[in-house]
């Protein structure tokens, strides 16, 4: 697989995303269904508690992407869904420091819902990887 970051926004020393993400000769493609904050019995965690939220997220999305044999490093889009814009940009952070750790530069989107699955959740993430 052939990969070109287009167009990359930096977020003071931390890469936030790119414009766009060609990839030429992909071998796989995972597309990820919405992720949550749930805990290991299925209910979810942290409610009340955006930060908790993001990084148990980001969490369980590594989970699922390594048991397809892929890692957060392939995702090349993300789109995340919550009920609070202003807390999810005040602990934007949380979200640059997991996808930096990872190395991931995905084209990316943050949008403001009206509802979510559960009314506990504040946020939820979905993803597109590819190898």
């Amino acid at each position: 697989m052939e990969r070109t970051d287009i167009g990359p926004r930096m977020f003071g020393d931390r890469l936030g995303y790119n414009h766009a993400v060609l990839v030429e000769n992909p071998r796989r493609w995972l597309l990820v269904a919405g992720h949550e904050a749930r805990a290991d019995d299925g209910a979810i965690a942290h409610a009340g508690d955006i930060r908790a939220q993001i990084k148990l997220t980001f969490q369980r999305l590594e989970e699922t992407l390594e048991k397809a044999g892929f890692t957060l490093s392939d995702v090349v889009q993300i789109r995340v869904f919550t009920l609070d814009i202003d807390a999810v940009t005040t602990h934007y952070d949380a979200i640059t420091e997991a996808l930096a750790h990872a190395n991931c530069r995905p084209v990316s989107l943050l949008a403001q819902v009206g509802a979510l699955s559960d009314a506990r959740m504040l946020i939820e993430i979905e993803a597109v990887a590819v190898q």
